[in-house]
């Protein structure tokens, strides 16, 4: 069952977007990336919250949460999260293993639809 962990990094003054940009500038998020377990790492920005940033976190299952927080890069990001001043609102998923039901899929719009 994998996990997605969404975090809302709010800070002041566009440190939040300063923030995500050094992680990607560091090449800390695309480590993060390739560490086994790793589904998704990505920043967006909310249109309405422009102090504000979303991270959209996702891993394979607990336990490659577990070891990515163990890594030495958990430091970097926490001092990071310091040097920007950030607060942050945490949420977490489990993934539905049945899938999308199909009372849902009607409302969805993939790339092949036209």
């Amino acid at each position: 069952m994998s996990v997605t962990v969404n975090i809302y990094y709010t800070g002041k003054d566009g440190a939040a977007k300063r923030f995500a940009q050094e992680m990607e500038s560091s090449g800390t998020a695309a480590a993060i990336r390739k560490e086994e377990g790793n589904l998704r790492y990505d920043y967006f920005f909310p249109m309405a919250d422009p102090e504000t940033v979303l991270l959209i976190d996702s891993w394979e299952d607990q336990q490659a949460i577990d070891r990515h927080h163990a890594t030495p890069m958990m430091g970097k990001i926490a001092e990071l999260r310091e040097k920007y001043d950030l607060h942050m609102k945490v949420e977490r998923y489990l993934s539905d293993e049945a899938g999308i039901p199909k009372t849902d899929a009607r409302f969805i719009r993939t790339g092949g639809d036209s």
